[in-house]
């Protein structure tokens, strides 16, 4: 008995003397991928698109081989994609210009939209499906199948068939797949496509939305590589814009009832008025099925090319759910002859029976005899059937443009192939076609089909980015007209890109308003923005500016200062200049005050006038009359004063009006001052012995009154020279106006001469106090002592007065002062001795005087 190392020895020499006896046999694992439709040519041309478009579900236990898929859901569109392929390889293999004497086949292929047998039917293409004989030294490799691949119509699979070619270099050139991820060249080298990316779709979308004022908006993508990146770039522009998604919910065509559901229940309860629906033709066929059953109308839907321009979405719409929707679209085509080729398909004379059979049945509802039984109501297929007398989607031209795409990639394909074959009046078949030689020559091909269509790549393998803006229209008669009513050109600049017709447009419920769709309102100017918290940016509050700032434009987030001279106003969206005020003659106060100082004026110069006419009676020249007239000429100067702080402030103005007060008003008191020294000095005389009035005599006089004056002339011109008074304009005082007044300059100065008056005058206040109690015809002294008491009790209360009071009313203050003071010495000193002039002629007598006196001694 062999030992059980022994026993291994002689099965693997078994196993060697075996293999060297037969061929070794490259062969693919798993059951072979046949093409629904094929036609033998010398250079082979791929096809993959989903004749159906979806399949049954299956349960795979994993203890046995799955079995084929099977596919449901006749797709007709699909078909007419098939059809244009071929009428363009019939077309291509009948002229005698493009690719002379080579015939050109095809192998078309049904992945029923699934992504693992588009996979497989890749590889089938790429390499075939029969079994390789071979010697065991030979490699197990050989050209590929086919030169070129023309699919799919989806973005998902067409990734991962690209994936498949990419090591191969089989160009794949899709009609319909617009996902902006394709054109990522280190991923996808060799994918091409005829339809724009949604890179451009997805920034034209944001711009539409924006030039319509759509800055919350609700949306739904299909739930695959289309819709996830399409949206992905949608919402990254429309930030950028500033518009906001208020959802933006995945959807797919084989989604659960209670997924479904949901999507309805996000609808009803936003607040957004407008959709924007990234999906598929297939999703969007199923989605607006569900939203009929809930008759969620009166939204405005915002869609992409995949299917804003398909009549049968649009038939099925039986509750005008979609009414009014706007979207991008391929640019029309047209491809002549076309049409005429589609419609005249017969099932029997087709290369692909089986699916053509099926195809045609489905398309009469008929059956053919070979498949009819005992149990079939349907009546039989003769196969002559009249397909211009069927209204579907196979028979509908509304897809040509993407039907066109198809019809472009095959002739890019043949224009390639001219080119790589050398091709002039004939071609050189000598060359060996690889598929990597055409991908660099179709990336250079620049040509125009027969109808004027420019065909050209650019570096990422995309054509030329243009839309169309369609509108839906629905006529009386349920019909849907997809109206054109603006474009966009990816090639122009920014800002001219987007072109809208908005007079032309109608909107959801046949409305000709443009919807609303906001968060907020747009804040008008004069406001500005405030979010909301918690909130996107797009919903905010309105809040007006500030005191002093304006907001010139809608929705502005910030407020302006105003410059220092300007004030916002009433609605805040403009900055006017202030209004310049000041204490001015036309104003009320400034008439009574200026009525005030002419009326003290004109009452000084009649008492003068009554002084001088009756200057020689003993009542005025035992007051000193010289003094008299001197201290009613002062008193004249004060009342005409008060008007240089009237009117506006100017530079000469504020000089005058400070240091003529203070001069003016020096002079008033150095006079009473002198005549209330004079009565003490007179009092003194009258005592025996005295002789104090040669001390104090008038030219004694007029010298204390010039030199009390000098002392205030020499304080303001120190204050002129030093640091004079300026007009200044206040714009902090009042919030709205600018107050024009004087600057002091100097406050020491201003205070100065405030203070040197209020000196005199306390000192002559004093003086007259002591003598208050002389006998009468010195009596004088009693009037001063109350002049000084009111010109005191008035100057203490303007200081608090005239630091609080703001503006023009600090003027006021100051000239109210000046008047009342003014007058108290006016009516106190002089009015009396007026009195007895003109009413008491009797006592204005010299003997009456002197008695009075005599008798008031004796006393």
């Amino acid at each position: 008995m062999l030992s059980e190392p022994g026993f291994a020895l002689v099965q693997l020499l078994l196993i060697v003397f075996s293999c060297t006896a037969k061929q070794l046999l490259c062969k693919r694992r798993g059951e072979p991928e046949m093409p629904q439709l094929a036609k033998d040519g010398e250079i082979m041309l791929g096809a993959i698109f989903s004749f159906h478009s979806s399949w049954k579900d299956r349960q795979d236990s994993f203890m046995r081989k799955p079995q084929p898929l099977e596919c449901t859901s006749l797709n007709f569109r699909d078909f007419q994609f098939a059809q244009a392929m071929l009428f363009a390889i019939e077309e291509i293999n009948n002229s005698t210009d493009l690719l002379p004497g080579i015939t050109l086949g095809y192998k078309i292929y049904d992945i029923c939209g699934s992504i693992a047998r588009g996979v497989r039917v890749a590889l089938a293409l790429a390499n075939g499906n029969e079994n390789i004989s071979t010697l065991s030294e030979a490699p197990c490799s050989r050209p590929g199948q086919v030169q070129v691949m023309i699919g799919e119509t989806s973005s998902t699979p067409s990734m991962a068939i690209a994936t498949v070619n990419g090591p191969f270099h089989i160009p794949l050139i899709s009609h319909f797949a617009t996902c902006a991820c394709l054109s990522d060249k280190t991923k996808y080298p060799s994918f091409l496509r005829t339809i724009p990316s949604d890179h451009y779709q997805s920034r034209a979308l944001a711009q539409l939305v924006r030039h319509f004022g759509w800055t919350w908006v609700g949306a739904i993508r299909s739930n695959n590589d289309y819709g996830n990146n399409g949206m992905a770039t949608f919402t990254e522009n429309a930030q950028q814009l500033g518009i906001c998604l208020e959802y933006s919910v995945p959807f797919f065509r084989t989604d659960s009832a209670d997924k479904i559901q949901r999507i309805t229940q996000i609808i009803k309860s936003s607040t957004s008025k407008v959709i924007v629906a990234f999906l598929s033709l297939m999703d969007m066929d199923v989605l607006i099925h569900e939203l009929s059953r809930h008759k969620l109308t009166g939204y405005q839907w915002v869609g992409t090319e995949a299917w804003i321009f398909d009549s049968q979405t649009a038939s099925m719409d039986t509750h005008h759910i979609l009414d009014g929707a706007i979207g991008l679209s391929i640019p029309k085509a047209h491809v002549s002859g076309l049409k005429e080729f589609m419609m005249d398909v017969k099932p029997l004379k087709a290369s692909g029976t089986d699916i053509f059979t099926e195809f045609w049945e489905t398309m009469f509802s008929c059956r053919f005899k070979s498949g009819i039984t005992s149990a079939d109501t349907q009546r039989e297929c003769t196969g002559q059937e009249d397909l211009s007398k069927v209204q579907n989607s196979f028979t509908d031209m509304s897809l040509m443009p993407i039907i066109n795409n198809v019809y472009k990639a095959v002739y890019a394909t043949a224009y390639a192939l001219h080119n790589v074959l050398m091709c002039d009046k004939t071609c050189n078949k000598k060359v060996q076609v690889e598929p990597s030689m055409i991908l660099q020559h179709l990336k250079k091909v620049h040509f125009k089909t027969k109808d004027g269509d420019e065909v050209y790549f650019t570096e990422e393998g995309d054509p030329p980015a243009k839309y169309e803006i369609v509108n839906w229209k629905r006529r009386k008669t349920d019909i849907v007209d997809f109206v054109t009513v603006g474009l966009y050109d990816a090639s122009l600049p920014v800002g001219q890109q987007l072109i809208v017709q908005n007079d032309s447009l109608l909107w959801a419920q046949n409305s000709h308003q443009v919807p609303v769709s906001v968060c907020s309102e747009r804040c008008p100017p004069g406001t500005r923005k405030v979010l909301q918290k918690g909130k996107p940016v797009c919903c905010y509050d309105c809040v007006p500016c500030a005191d002093g700032k304006i907001s010139n434009k809608t929705d502005s987030i910030t407020c302006v200062l105003c410059h220092s001279e300007f004030w916002p106003n009433k609605r805040r969206d403009t900055c006017v200049k202030k209004e310049a005020v000041f204490l001015s003659y036309e104003e009320i106060m400034g008439v009574l005050l200026t009525t005030a100082s002419l009326l003290g004026t004109c009452l000084t110069i009649i008492v003068a006038f009554i002084f001088f006419r009756y200057r020689n009676t003993p009542i005025v020249r035992a007051n000193n009359s010289e003094l008299s007239f001197l201290l009613l000429f002062s008193l004249t100067l004060c009342f005409l004063c008060s008007l240089t702080f009237i009117g506006q402030p100017s530079e000469w103005s504020c000089m005058l009006r400070h240091t003529a007060f203070g001069i003016t008003f020096v002079l008033c008191i150095s006079c009473v001052l002198g005549k209330t020294m004079m009565v003490l000095m007179a009092f003194r005389a009258t005592l025996p012995g005295s002789n104090v009035m040669k001390w104090f005599g008038p030219v004694q006089q007029r010298l204390s009154v010039l030199g009390f004056t000098l002392i205030q002339v020499l304080i303001c011109i120190l204050w002129l020279t030093i640091s004079p008074p300026f007009p200044f304009k206040n714009v902090k005082e009042l919030k709205d106006k600018i107050i024009l007044e004087c600057a002091l300059g100097s406050a020491v100065g201003f205070w100065a001469v405030i203070g040197y008056v209020g000196l005199l005058a306390f000192l002559c206040f004093l003086l007259a106090f002591f003598a208050r109690n002389l006998p009468d015809n010195f009596n004088e002294a009693k009037f001063i002592t109350f002049s000084m008491l009111i010109f005191c009790a008035v100057w203490i209360t303007f200081i608090p007065a005239y630091v609080s009071s703001p503006g023009k009313f600090s003027v006021a203050v100051e000239i109210f002062a000046i008047l009342a003071s003014s007058f108290g010495l006016l009516f106190c000193i002089f009015f009396p001795k007026c009195y007895v002039i003109l009413l008491k002629p009797d006592k204005n007598t010299k003997k009456n005087m002197i008695g009075r006196g005599v008798a008031k001694s004796n006393f």
